[in-house]
C-alpha cells in the first residue's frame, strides 16, 4: 500500500513539472473530533482537481471551491475550519471538531521543485528531516530532526512538519496474536511486513496488503530491512524465532523493539539474550518486555491492541505517564 503522503507529493511533482501552480495543504492541528490527524496532506491545482484529504469531505469541498473561485493567492496562510467565532469559513464538521490548515502555493519555480524533490526523497528513504515554514516570509526550508514527536510543532513566527519514511511494521513469526497484529497496524497505515520459515505457520495466513518473506526473521532484519521509522515485534513464543530476531533489532535504528511473553519468561530471555547473545545492557534495554501496553490483555485480539497502542505512543514521543 503506497503511503498517501506520498501520493499527494509524486501528483504535486507531476503538475509543478508541467508547469502549473499548486496548493499544497497540511494539517496543523484538531481540537476535539477529528477523522485526519495533524500532519494530514493534500495538492490541489486550480481547476479544483485534488489528491490526499484534510478530512471527512466538508473541508475539502469548501478550500477546492473557494480556490476554483480565484482565492489563496499568498505564498502561505493558515485557516480555521469549525469554529463559527474565528471568522473563517461557515463550515460545520460533522464530528463537530476544530480544524487549523496551512496552505503553501507553491508556483512551479526551480526552489520549489527542488524542495517537492526533497519532500519526496525523504518520504521513500531513510532520515527523517522537520519542514519549517516561514509564516510571514512564506518560504519553506529543511532541518534535522528525530523520527519520533509531534508530527507537527508551532510557534507565532513558524510551523514545523516532521517528515520520514513511510511507518514500518517487522512481525517477526506467524502467531494467532501476529495476524490479528498485522491487521491493525495495515489498518493504520503501516506497512506490514511478516518474516516465518515455517510453511505450515504460512499456508493459513493471507492477508491482503501485507508482505510476507518465507525467510527467517532475524536475516530479513539482518539485511538492512529497519530504518527509523520501523517496529520489530516478535509474537511466537518460539525462543528460535523471537530470540535471534531481538539479537538483530537491537543493532538497527528501529525505534520501537518488543517481544511478547509474560515478567518471568522475559527475565529469562534477558538472562538469555545477555549470555548466549552477548547483548549488553544497553542493548536488552531497547527491547519492550513484556510488550505493549498493560491493559490485562488476555484475547489475541487485546494483545495485539495493546502492542499497537504502545508503538503508537513510542512514535508520537507520548510517555507512558501522560496516557
Amino acid at each position: 500500500m503506497q503511503h498517501l503522503d506520498l501520493q499527494v507529493i509524486e501528483r504535486a511533482m507531476q503538475w509543478a513539472n508541467a508547469g502549473e501552480t499548486v496548493w499544497l495543504c497540511t494539517v496543523l492541528a484538531t481540537f476535539g473530533s477529528s477523522p485526519r490527524e495533524p500532519g494530514s496532506m493534500l495538492v490541489a491545482r486550480g481547476d479544483g482537481s485534488h489528491v490526499g484529504s484534510l478530512s471527512g469531505g466538508c473541508v475539502e469541498e469548501d478550500f477546492l471551491a473557494r480556490l476554483r473561485d480565484g482565492a489563496f493567492t499568498r505564498p502561505v496562510e493558515t485557516i480555521r475550519y469549525g469554529d463559527d467565532d474565528a471568522g473563517g469559513p461557515q463550515v460545520t464538521l460533522p464530528c463537530g471538531g476544530i480544524l487549523d490548515v496551512l496552505i503553501e502555493r507553491l508556483e512551479p519555480s526551480d526552489s520549489n521543485l527542488l524542495h517537492l524533490e526533497v519532500l519526496h526523497a525523504t518520504l521513500l528513504g531513510r532520515r527523517p528531516l522537520i519542514r519549517r515554514v516561514l509564516l510571514e516570509e512564506g518560504r519553506a526550508h529543511f532541518v534535522e530532526g528525530e523520527a519520533q514527536g509531534p508530527r507537527v510543532e508551532r510557534d507565532t513566527q513558524s510551523v514545523r512538519i516532521r517528515v520520514g519514511p513511510s511507518l514500518r511494521l517487522i512481525i517477526a513469526g506467524i502467531s494467532p496474536v501476529a495476524t490479528v497484529c498485522a491487521d491493525f497496524a495495515r489498518t493504520l497505515g503501516f506497512e506490514v511486513i511478516v518474516c516465518d520459515p515455517r510453511a505450515e505457520a504460512r499456508a493459513d495466513f493471507d492477508m491482503p496488503g501485507v508482505e510476507v518473506q518465507n525467510v527467517m526473521p532475524a536475516l530479513f532484519i539482518a539485511s538492512g530491512a529497519c530504518h527509523a521509522a520501523t517496529a520489530v515485534v516478535a509474537l511466537t513464543h518460539d525462543p528460535r524465532i523471537d530470540d535471534l530476531a531481538m539479537i538483530e533489532a537491537v543493532r538497527t535504528p528501529a525505534f520501537y523493539i518488543g517481544v511478547m511473553g509474560s515478567r518471568k519468561t522475559s527475565e529469562q530471555r534477558a538472562e538469555r539474550l545477555a549470555r548466549s547473545g552477548g547483548l549488553s545492557d544497553e542493548e536488552i534495554d531497547r527491547i519492550r518486555m513484556p510488550i505493549g501496553l498493560d491493559l490485562g490483555s488476555k484475547t489475541p485480539a487485546e494483545i495485539a491492541m495493546a502492542v499497537m497502542a504502545d508503538i503508537l505512543r513510542v512514535q508520537r514521543g507520548r510517555p507512558r505517564n501522560e496516557l
